[in-house]
């Protein structure tokens, strides 16, 4: 635990000098190998950064930096409107376009036939006739009819 608190104290100590450290970070660093070896690997780093030099830039680096500035600055500012120019893009926003209208009218055409079919007494998609659906819309369509075809065949009895 102790390691841990020091870390930040020895970080500080290979920046500005190791008579940074408190005395008991110096008893520490003493009886402590892994903190010892961290410290002289932060030293070391350093003292190769110390001799580190940075590559010159080449004699016209400068002039070519500037050139470049000016002709950055004397561009004309692009503006948002600048792919309209491309005729790909051009087909391919027209396409997105259409799409997304024909997605839209189709949404607004399910949701007419949807409330349509809710009410009663709207047209109803009828099956062919001969087919099991085709003969029980049939059959549901024309109850009344049927209905009174009971009756009928009640009087037929009591009439015999």
């Amino acid at each position: 635990m102790m390691c841990e608190k020091l870390r930040p104290e020895l970080m500080e100590a290979v920046l500005s000098g190791p008579e940074t450290l408190s005395a008991e970070a110096q008893e520490h660093v003493r009886s402590c190998a892994a903190c010892a070896a961290e410290l002289a690997s932060f030293h070391e780093t350093m003292s190769l950064l110390d001799e580190w030099q940075a590559p010159e830039p080449s004699p016209y680096f400068n002039s070519r930096l500037m050139a470049r500035v000016r002709e950055e600055a004397a561009a004309p500012a692009h503006d948002w409107l600048a792919w309209l120019r491309r005729p790909v893009a051009i087909a391919a926003a027209a396409v997105l376009i259409a799409l997304g209208v024909g997605l839209f009218e189709v949404n607004q055409w399910n949701q007419q036939r949807n409330t349509l079919a809710n009410y009663e007494g709207a047209p109803r998609v009828v099956s062919a006739p001969g087919t099991a659906v085709g003969d029980l819309q049939y059959l549901d369509k024309n109850a009344d009819l049927f209905s009174e075809f009971d009756a009928l065949d009640g009087q037929q009895s009591s009439t015999e």
